[in-house]
């Protein structure tokens, strides 16, 4: 009763006294539902003035509305407590559901952990209609089942990635023959003795002719006898991390047009979107060039051989060349020379094309007005979008608040915190290998200092210890690895996203769309 009176109380009296006045927000969607509901209240109270609906128009800006289900809420909620999208921007919600458990999993990956993780949220997905569950007043242990379909793609994609490491509890799985095998005429062949005597041997991979194939998914499990192992994985971590970032951000960046183009701005995918991908591609696309080339081009016969990225990169900001560093292809010195080029002039059209045509387009508007005309389009409640971290904002069209000098500012920031971000932010996606690498480690001395403790002796009287062990073993591996090491690797993909991804198209300074209902007041219950 307080709840509809307070809404009643929002309304203005009309003219003659004998109707109320509300001017109310409604998707579009709803104004069919919505007359019909006015329609039945009339008819049910016996009203001498029927109830009806016209839509007025506005300049302010529009409430942002995106509808979820079960699946997508967890997602959405993530998007929403970085910012609520203003009205129509490009919602990353979508996107999240895929890159957000893929890169949770580049630093998780391990197969017995994240079957353990998926297995706890199919329970809680099967069990999501539970009233016992729904109704649970901890806050923990809301937070994990109102995102149980989050933590069950978390735990699915833990898994691939798993697999691709060939990691399971900082063991191996030889799911496939090891396509590593010693040539017999070289003198250093391993025998039984040799793996039993010795607790690590190094794998050479300039050895010729040990590899029989390639192993068919993953890394080959030969490697986790290898003393050698973490120079093999934390340079292929370490690369793959920069290539996957750099490909997340340039996504982020082209998501950007969409916004202009949907808001009229068209010269704006010229003037802002074509000198920030240029900029990123001429600089660290080409480094993922050099990686994949490199890969490619380069293999274990010609490795020692093979120059050094870091080097060529460097020299590639400096216009030289390292004698001692030979190139990886013919005219490399001219194409980046062409590249960086490239890279420095778009940084002036980054900084003087958006301004000045703003400065174009207020003074042609300015001229129309005075001229008695209004350009089409000019709706202020549909140019609320902020499509890049400067907030712009479409009130030119009064012309004592516009200032050249604010607009040059605002986007020289922008410029400048673009440039130096695709720096920062391109180094920030190495947490993905150091979050792999301390996953990985802390799971092996879980393994060798707990579990493994309790193998040392075949009799019956060890069964004991063994007990205890695997009891200790399970109750760290859940404590540490599972949920501190999961909720660490949470929260870094939580940044990769909030930072690095979303800043590139999204600004989130909307406000969203809150309907009214009784569902939503705390003294209902029982509403579904």
């Amino acid at each position: 009763m307080k709840a509809i009176y307070l809404i009643l109380n929002q309304c203005n009296f009309d003219i003659t006294g004998k109707c109320l006045i509300a001017e109310v927000w409604c998707p579009s969607s709803d104004l069919q539902r919505l007359q019909v509901a006015l329609e039945l209240g009339s008819r049910k109270a016996g009203a001498t003035v029927p109830s009806f609906y016209t839509q007025i128009p506005t300049t302010q800006n529009r409430p942002t509305l995106n509808r979820t289900n079960q699946f997508t809420a967890g997602f959405q909620s993530i998007v929403d407590a970085y910012g609520v999208g203003t009205y129509q921007e490009v919602n990353p919600a979508i996107y999240t559901i895929i890159t957000f458990p893929f890169l949770f999993a580049v630093m998780f990956g391990d197969v017995g952990h994240g079957l353990i993780m998926s297995l706890f949220a199919a329970w809680m997905v099967y069990n999501e209609n539970d009233h016992q569950l729904k109704k649970e007043t901890n806050e923990i242990w809301r937070m994990f089942f109102d995102g149980r379909y989050l933590i069950l793609l978390m735990g699915l994609f833990s898994i691939y990635t798993g697999l691709i490491y060939n990691d399971c509890f900082s063991l191996s799985l030889a799911i496939f023959p090891s396509a590593w095998h010693v040539s017999p005429m070289i003198d250093h062949v391993w025998s039984s003795t040799d793996i039993q005597r010795d607790s690590y041997l190094s794998l050479d991979p300039n050895i010729s002719n040990v590899f029989e194939g390639v192993y068919p998914f993953g890394i080959d499990p030969i490697w986790h006898l290898a003393n050698n192992q973490l120079n093999f994985l934390n340079s292929f971590k370490m690369k793959l991390s920069v290539i996957l970032g750099i490909i997340h951000m340039c996504f982020g960046v082209s998501l950007s047009v969409f916004n202009y183009m949907h808001f009229k701005k068209p010269w704006f995918v010229l003037l802002v979107f074509l000198p920030e991908l240029l900029f990123m591609l001429s600089l660290f696309g080409y480094l993922v060039f050099l990686i994949v080339y490199k890969w490619i081009v380069y293999s274990a016969d010609t490795s020692r051989q093979a120059p050094s990225i870091l080097i060529h990169f460097i020299d590639m900001f400096l216009f030289t060349n390292s004698a001692s560093n030979a190139d990886l292809y013919h005219h490399q010195g001219t194409v980046q020379i062409v590249l960086v080029v490239i890279a420095l002039l778009s940084v002036p059209v980054l900084l003087f094309g958006k301004p000045l045509y703003i400065c174009y387009q207020h003074r042609t508007t300015s001229r129309t007005r005075r001229g008695g005309y209004q350009s089409l389009g000019e709706e202020a409640g549909n140019s609320v979008n902020q499509t890049d971290s400067d907030i712009e904002s479409d009130d030119s069209n009064i012309e004592d608040d516009f200032d050249p000098a604010d607009v040059f500012m605002k986007q020289a920031i922008h410029t400048i915190e673009y440039c130096l971000s695709c720096i920062s932010n391109t180094a920030s996606y190495l947490r993905l290998w150091a979050l792999s690498l301390a996953h990985a480690q802390l799971s092996e001395v879980l393994w060798t200092m707990v579990l493994r403790q309790g193998f040392k002796r075949t009799d019956y009287t060890w069964s004991v210890a063994l007990f205890i062990a695997f009891a200790l073993f399970a109750v760290l591996t859940v404590a540490i690895l599972l949920v501190m090491e999961g909720l660490s690797a949470f929260l870094h993909a939580l940044r990769l996203h909030w930072v690095e991804f979303q800043n590139k198209f999204y600004v989130g300074v909307g406000y969203m769309f809150i309907p009214f209902s009784f569902c939503f007041l705390e003294e209902a219950e029982g509403c579904h």
